[in-house]
């Protein structure tokens, strides 16, 4: 359907009368790009994109998305090679040093340098999962260039996030070494890396990124209540995979069928006990935290305990240890309760985080980790941005070598209230949107 000024709106959208030439037009291309969405894979993404986005002026439109271990940007192209090779792709950006990285590190819209106001990086993000940046020639762009800017980069993020899980050039993209079937099998099965309410900000992450074995972390929502967890499986193998998979799998079932904590427990050791007679287990911490009230509840089957980051110092939560789910020792785990505070930091994490030790012999350890993400934090930046430093810090303190998987989760609670909008994106490092010819942000 077409408006009075010969705009094609795609889907069929009547424009407002009142709208100004520039919204429609602004309407108009974010409409095609939906529409052409249903008939299309990842990999036509980048022309349908550049196409569209030219009608309102932005060229050149690049899409850049993050490798596994979030240090390079590579873009999008329809048959990249397969993973194993040395140094950088042709086109790939690394996230250290660079105004790209820098877009994507902060979550901001910035030019390609002072002096250059006609080339924009921006950030590409998924609710609040980063996925990359988008690359955009708009010479001269003004207030309502950068919004139009900022939009399409949260419609092709929505895109990229729907195709993605059916395209072996996205997994062949992101990735920067061969990845073992155990690993294959966990990534596919683990939520995104980031999520937030305005009361609740959780970011996990996982190294080494290609070849862990045993470790895996879920989150999920119920009404007001997160469902947080954190598993371990012995071993090294793919054995170990499957174990953790089994695991995470029977607690989410256990879970949607009405399961609390204790009896989610009980159903994992049983499956692990019939599937494995005792030769397998799974450390774990199954946790509930009441985002309206900062009530959590947890058990811990052979784990090491959550902590609790408030302010500059830590809060250890003691509870009774029970054994790990699998070994057939018929203990129960103990539920245990703490009311959070405000700005409190929930640390779930594995044993490959605090036991991993130095070339010389020294663990890295709880106290280390905890000072890091202090010290982080008086820098401001956004929660998995903090996340995504603690790992690096965590693999040169470790020469890049880990002999064990080191996984952890933060869930980063604001009180009942929760914060206002603008500074829970900032949290989450989620570019603003401001509101242009009338049109809500």
């Amino acid at each position: 359907m077409s408006s009075e000024n010969g705009s094609n709106l795609g889907d069929g959208v009547e424009p407002e009368q009142h709208l100004p030439e520039s919204a429609v037009e602004r309407s108009a291309m974010l409409g095609a790009l939906i529409s052409a969405s249903h008939l299309s894979t990842l990999e036509d993404l980048p022309r349908q994109l550049s196409e569209q986005a030219a009608r309102v002026g932005l060229t050149d439109v690049v899409i850049y998305l993050v490798d596994l271990q979030q240090d390079l940007l590579a873009p999008l192209t329809p048959h990249p090679p397969p993973a194993g090779g040395e140094g950088l792709r042709p086109g790939e950006i690394r996230v250290e040093g660079t105004v790209a990285g820098r877009a994507f590190q902060h979550g901001e819209v910035l030019p390609a340098s002072p002096a250059d106001q006609d080339h924009w990086w921006v950030p590409l993000v998924d609710g609040t999962d980063r996925l990359g940046v988008l690359y955009i020639t708009a010479p001269d762009a003004d207030a309502a260039a950068q919004v139009d800017m900022r939009r399409l980069a949260g419609l092709v993020a929505l895109l990229v996030v729907s195709k993605r899980g059916l395209s072996d050039s996205y997994s062949r993209l992101v990735r920067r070494r061969r990845m073992d079937v155990a690993t294959e099998m966990e990534w596919r099965l683990m939520p995104a890396r980031t999520f937030a309410t305005d009361s609740l900000m959780i970011s996990a992450l996982m190294e080494p990124a290609y070849e862990v074995c045993g470790d895996v972390y879920d989150y999920a929502f119920d009404g007001r209540i997160a469902h947080l967890s954190i598993f371990d499986a012995m071993g090294h193998d793919t054995a170990a995979g499957l174990t953790a998979n089994l695991a995470l799998s029977t607690a989410r079932n256990a879970r949607r069928e009405g399961a609390d904590l204790p009896r989610t427990a009980v159903a994992v050791e049983q499956v692990l006990s019939e599937e494995f007679s005792g030769d397998r287990f799974v450390t774990g911490v199954l946790a509930d935290l009441d985002v309206t009230t900062g009530m959590l509840q947890w058990l811990c089957c052979g784990h090491p305990p959550p902590a609790v980051v408030r302010g500059h110092g830590i809060v250890h939560l003691e509870c009774a240890p029970a054994p790990p789910m699998g070994a057939g020792l018929g203990i129960p785990a103990k539920l245990c309760r703490k009311e959070l505070e405000p700005g409190d930091r929930l640390l779930l994490y594995t044993d490959g985080i605090t036991e991993a030790r130095s070339p010389s012999g020294e663990e890295f350890g709880l106290g280390r980790f905890v000072d890091f993400l202090v010290r982080h934090q008086a820098d401001e930046l956004p929660v998995p941005e903090t996340l995504r430093r603690l790992i690096r810090h965590h693999l040169e303190y470790h020469e890049g070598r880990l002999n064990d998987d080191a996984t952890v989760l933060l869930a980063e609670w604001q009180g009942p209230s929760g914060l206002a909008l603008g500074e829970a994106k900032d949290l989450a490092g989620v570019p603003d949107v401001a509101d242009v010819d009338g049109l809500d942000a």
